[in-house]
């Protein structure tokens, strides 16, 4: 008996090749996630002192207008609490330690 192999080619190229944004765009992108970071690291910096005691390793999603921040163990907890309060608002997430990294460098 002999198997039949499967000639099944793999798919090279984007999912979605419509959805691709320029060069100029994703610069600007990152820009402006850059600059609403910056905003939003000195109001984290003012609370990491105060709360990285009780809350070492938690989660803080700033909104930098209201500077009010929604802390929890796990950062879409977190997301979930600001969310509640401003639902059109933007945040940033940070991580209540040392460096205030939410993911693995």
């Amino acid at each position: 008996m002999t198997q039949q192999q499967s000639k099944r080619q793999a798919r090279r190229g984007r999912i979605f090749p419509e959805l691709i944004i320029s060069s100029e765009e994703r610069t600007k992108k990152e820009a402006d996630i850059k600059a609403f970071r910056q905003r939003c690291r000195p109001i984290f910096e003012r609370l990491r002192i105060e709360l990285i005691k009780d809350h070492y390793n938690w989660f803080i999603a700033i909104e930098p207008d209201s500077e009010e921040y929604f802390i929890a163990q796990d950062s879409m907890t977190a997301l979930l609490k600001a969310r509640e309060k401003h639902p059109k608002a933007i945040f940033y997430t940070f991580r209540l330690n040392e460096t205030g990294v939410v993911g693995r460098v």
